[in-house]
């Protein structure tokens, strides 16, 4: 009876989580971090401050925890670029990037949240910087990679400093899309065929360069 007791009350207290995490991901879109309090947590969620407090310490672990959920969430979505080693290395980089967008289109609200976590003080707060810096570093070995066979030479060696910067780009590039996709409602995956169009052009730049 007892661990059936116990059972409800985990239940119940990671559905409150979770609804408290709903509220803050709408509040934050809709007026960013700062313009959100834990009033407006409590009037949009329904529950009592003590709840926040209970589940999260305060707003910044709120912060904290939704970077992470959100993550997981998309996490499920993005694509391994290992999952697609039977194609061509090109072929392998733009079925990569086609899907990576196409996870992106469904989940803006993602990208919005990284940005608007990049504006204000809370920043550099431990919790948050441990949680970002995992989402990028993440991102970042996706590129590398998805871009390492395209730039493998004959004999399997790559440029990885090279590819390192490209990387770089790439990462940059879906980051300021949040801004293009926010403002003007482009999607992220209509800017594939450009991007794949300037590897493959620096790929064969390269490869001439080496005969």
């Amino acid at each position: 009876m007892v661990k059936g007791n116990d059972s409800a009350s985990s239940a119940a207290g990671s559905s409150s989580r979770d609804v408290i995490l709903d509220a803050a991901r709408s509040l934050i879109t809709s007026q960013g971090y700062d313009g959100m309090t834990v009033s407006d947590l409590c009037a949009r969620s329904g529950l009592p401050a003590s709840s926040i407090y209970y589940h999260f310490g305060n707003k910044l672990g709120v912060l904290a925890a939704l970077l992470d959920r959100t993550f997981n969430e998309l996490h499920a979505l993005f694509p391994n670029p290992a999952s697609f080693d039977d194609r061509e290395p090109l072929e392998r980089f733009e079925t990569w990037f086609s899907a990576a967008c196409d996870s992106l289109d469904r989940r803006p609200d993602y990208l919005r949240l990284l940005l608007a976590v990049s504006v204000g003080p809370h920043k550099d707060a431990e919790s948050v910087r441990t949680t970002v810096r995992r989402i990028r570093d993440y991102a970042h070995a996706s590129w590398v990679d998805a871009l390492t066979p395209v730039f493998a030479s004959d004999s399997g060696e790559s440029d990885g400093p090279f590819i390192e910067q490209l990387a770089v780009l790439g990462r940059a590039m879906t980051d300021g899309l949040s801004v293009t996709n926010s403002f003007d409602g482009t999607s992220y995956s209509s800017h594939v065929a450009p991007f794949v169009s300037l590897v493959r052009g620096l790929a064969e730049e390269r490869a001439r360069a080496q005969v």
